[in-house]
C-alpha cells in the first residue's frame, strides 16, 4: 500500500523543573541554596532515509513525542536532559 499524505501529531519534551533547596551541614548555619536546575526536554528531529518511499508506517501511529527533562535535586544535582526524538521520513517528504 503506498500512502503519500499523512497527519501526525508531534511535541519536544519539557524541560524539568529546578529545585528549591538549601545546604545543611552540622555547624553551619544559613549554608545558602544548592539547588540544581531541571534537565532540558527532548528535540524532535526528522531524518531522511533513503530506503523508505511510503508514509506507511504514519497511518498506525499519529501522535509523537519526546521525553522531558527530569526534575532537579539538592546539591546542586542537575536533571537529566530528555532523550532526542528522530523520526526517519522519505526522501521529497514536505513537513508544513
Amino acid at each position: 500500500m503506498f500512502i503519500d499524505k499523512a497527519n501526525i501529531i508531534i511535541r519536544a519534551g519539557n524541560g524539568g523543573n529546578g529545585i528549591v533547596s538549601f545546604h545543611r551541614e552540622k555547624y553551619i548555619s544559613r549554608g545558602g541554596p544548592d539547588g540544581g536546575d531541571g534537565g532540558k526536554g527532548g528535540s524532535v528531529i526528522f531524518e531522511v532515509d533513503p530506503g523508505e518511499n511510503t508514509l506507511l508506517p504514519f497511518r498506525y501511529r499519529h501522535h509523537f513525542y519526546a521525553e522531558n527533562g527530569q526534575d532537579g535535586k539538592s546539591s546542586k544535582m542537575y536533571g537529566k536532559n530528555g532523550q532526542d526524538l528522530i523520526i526517519k521520513i522519505p526522501p521529497g517528504t514536505i513537513i508544513r
